[in-house]
């Protein structure tokens, strides 16, 4: 049978949900792993896009969660499948998540995978976020909580450049940020070469929806189980399609932005990344931990492991990764800390 009709059959043979047939429902997965959820719609009054909008809190909400944490995905993925293990995750061990399909993605409104402005993206998330924490400490036995960044490959990317934009904004304190895979800066070693950038950018200017960048199969390059690349190319509402040019140019520039503002970033970060990782390139998380101004930073180099470090994995390898970061919120809920300096290589 030729590779692609196995495929097109293993697709139709994957489960129902990323977690398998049973339980049945998202509330009886939230419930048996701690947890509760809620979705909805979230209009973001700069813009007036609509935002599909999750939240994830541990389960019976008697006590104040220890903190919030505000999730952002990566390009052409969503919060409803795979990324959702790790927020109801993070829920069952006491922290309240939230997070927002980007504008193009999911559910959320606008062309699929089209993001031309990721400033006015940012906006609409910030939006979100600030919503939810007045709503929060609104809330009887909710006082002020510490509030954490969460970001995966692009979504890492975004949360440094929302740190970097609220730098100025008392209302917008972050106790941390949680980097995973971070697409910090397009790496020498990815970056189409000269002068194919220039020749992008020219012709996005007439078609930037135009979906005709060529790019590897991020799933094979991403996941390293086989069982799971099948669950992840099961999702109902990935974008599988070729990057439109005015996505990838926009995603140039903003990773050249954030490249050069590496040494303003002040925000206590986790970065964890896989030393195999083809899509983004560990020697950047590393660029960023040595040129960051923060004096909380840890960064932990996980060998042989691919891009997809909470989902991809064996078990056992993603259980690690869990572990680093539920540790790392832990720490810093539950003191004020001084400076703290860490790099770890496994």
């Amino acid at each position: 049978m030729p590779d692609g009709e196995r495929q097109h059959e293993d697709a139709q043979a994957a489960p129902l949900n990323f977690w398998g047939e049973h339980p049945a429902t998202e509330a009886e997965y939230y419930a048996a792993h701690g947890a509760e959820g809620e979705s909805s719609y979230f209009t973001a009054p700069g813009s007036g896009r609509r935002l599909f909008t999750r939240a994830w809190r541990p389960r019976g909400g008697g006590a104040a969660p220890r903190a919030l944490v505000f999730m952002v995905h990566g390009y052409g993925n969503d919060i409803s499948w795979t990324f959702q293990s790790t927020a109801t995750f993070l829920a069952g061990s006491g922290f309240a998540c939230y997070a927002a399909d980007l504008p193009g993605h999911g559910r959320s409104h606008g062309l699929r995978a089209f993001v031309p402005d990721l400033d006015s993206a940012i906006a609409d998330l910030l939006a979100f976020f600030r919503s939810v924490r007045r709503r929060v400490e609104e809330e009887k036995g909710h006082p002020s909580l510490p509030c954490f960044l969460f970001g995966e490959s692009m979504g890492g990317a975004i949360c440094l450049l929302i740190h970097l934009r609220t730098t100025t904004q008392p209302e917008d304190s972050w106790a941390g940020a949680v980097l995973v895979a971070p697409m910090c800066k397009i790496s020498d070693r990815i970056r189409p070469p000269w002068p194919l950038p220039q020749i992008l950018t020219f012709v996005a200017r007439f078609a930037p929806t135009l979906p005709i960048v060529p790019t590897a199969d991020l799933i094979e390059k991403s996941v390293k189980v086989p069982a799971k690349r099948v669950v992840a190319a099961r999702n109902p509402v990935r974008y599988s399609g070729r990057p439109r040019l005015g996505t990838v140019v926009e995603l140039l520039r903003a990773t050249d932005e954030l490249g050069g503002r590496l040494d303003e970033v002040t925000v206590p970060f986790l970065v964890v990344h896989g030393s195999a990782d083809e899509v983004t390139d560990p020697a950047v998380s590393q660029a960023l931990y040595d040129a960051a101004a923060s004096e909380d930073k840890t960064i932990r180099i996980y060998d042989g492991m691919l891009h997809s470090l909470l989902f991809g994995e064996p078990d056992e390898n993603i259980q690690r990764v869990r572990a680093d970061i539920l540790a790392w919120l832990n720490q810093r809920c539950n003191s004020t800390r001084g400076s703290s300096s860490l790099r770890i290589q496994d």
